[in-house]
Parts: C-alpha cells; structure tokens; sequence
C-alpha cells in the first residue's frame, strides 16, 4: 500500500452532523442580531470553529460574544446531535475496513472540541475504530486550516506525513492536510453539508469521491 496510515475528519466525513450544528448555530445567530439563511450560514463557518470565528460573529451580531454564550451553544448543539445525528452514509463499514486493511493505523484529526468528536463516534458505533487515537484542533496550538491537529495525528502513530491519507470534506480541513505534507482525499457528496467538488481541488486534494463505499479501492490505487 502506498500509505501507510490514513486520517480522517470527523464532522461531514464520518458523522452528519454539519447540518445540526449549523442549525444550532444560525438560530443563536439570528437570537443575537445576525440573521442567516441555512445555506449562508453553512457558507461561513463549515470547517471552522465557532471559537476562531469570534470577531466575525461580533462584527455581525454588534456584541461581545461571551464564553456564556459559547458555553449555551455548546449544551444546545449537543442536544442535538444526541437526539438527531447519524453517520454518513457507509462511513461504518468503510472505516472497519479501513482500520482491518491498516492493522489499526487510522485516526480521527478533527478540528471540534474533544468532548463533541468523543459524543459522537460514540453515537454513530464509531469510537471502537478510533479509541486511543482522537485528535482535537481544540487542543492544538492552532486549529484547522493549520496543520497541527494532522500533525499530531501522524506523530502518534509513529508516520511520517507524506506517507499519510487524509480524508476531508471542507477547504479548511484539506488546506489543513496539505500543509502537513499528506495527501488529501475530498469527500464531496451532493448533500448539504461539504464543500464543492472544485473548491476541494483548488484547496490541494488529489482526488474527490462522492461514496465511502470506495474508498478503500481509492486509497489503494493512488
């Protein structure tokens, strides 16, 4: 095999959980002065941290955005994905494969906090895959579309960053693997949720599939 372990992105890649906690956000966003269609706010802030995006959000709502109103955001979101969140469609079988054909050498590099990424590959029967081996962009230096949290990743697994695969679904995430060195897979469904097909090309991944089912053919042919 040409890589030698492979990375992936959870929110979009294993889980569908963009447009809850897109939701979630543009409600509070519209409860504090900023009023956003679904698609607007999916535009804005898929790919990034809420807590990156701080000055926009303030910019726009014309108060101060407060650690108790990350904090709100925050319970409400995960309520949500709790009653609501699913994975993406044959992402389960797709990483089992993955994880068998690797002998273990995958990992999850998000860029969400650790306690959101751990809620739900809980929920969706995906932590057995990723147990030991969960990365947050929270607990980095710099989140995503920096390179650190793939860095990590790749560092605790004991393999170099060109020799990795990463999966992704957003400009920011694949901007984040390319500049750690890995090379880069964009998942691009037609669901809301993920970034266009083009826009994942221009960011620097190699290739751009639409269905988890062929992955693993993917990683093995480049």
């Amino acid at each position: 095999m040409k890589f030698e372990a492979v990375l992936f992105d959870c929110d979009g890649v294993l889980v569908d959980s963009e447009p809850i906690t897109n939701g979630v956000l543009r409600d509070m966003l519209e409860e504090a002065g900023w009023k956003l269609s679904a698609a607007e706010c999916m535009r804005l802030f898929i790919g990034k941290a809420v807590k990156d995006e701080i000055a926009v959000i303030e910019a726009n709502t014309g108060q101060p955005l407060t650690e108790q109103w990350l904090h709100e955001f925050r319970g409400r979101r995960n309520e949500a994905l709790v009653e609501g969140l699913l994975p993406i469609r044959g992402a389960v079988e797709a990483v089992a494969q993955i994880h068998t054909l690797y002998e273990g050498r995958i990992a999850c590099a998000s860029g969400a906090d650790r306690f959101k990424v751990e809620l739900q590959l809980e929920k969706c029967g995906l932590m057995p895959s990723f147990q030991g081996r969960i990365f947050s962009g929270h607990e980095m230096p710099r989140s995503k579309p920096a390179p650190d949290v793939y860095l990590a990743a790749a560092a605790a697994l004991g393999i170099a960053p060109h020799r990795c695969a990463v999966v992704e679904d957003t400009v920011a995430g694949v901007t984040s693997g390319v500049a750690a060195g890995a090379t880069v897979f964009g998942y691009s469904p037609p669901e809301a949720g993920h970034d266009a097909p083009e826009a994942l090309r221009q960011a620097g991944a190699m290739a751009i599939f639409t269905d988890m089912a062929v992955l693993s053919n993917l990683l093995a042919a480049r």
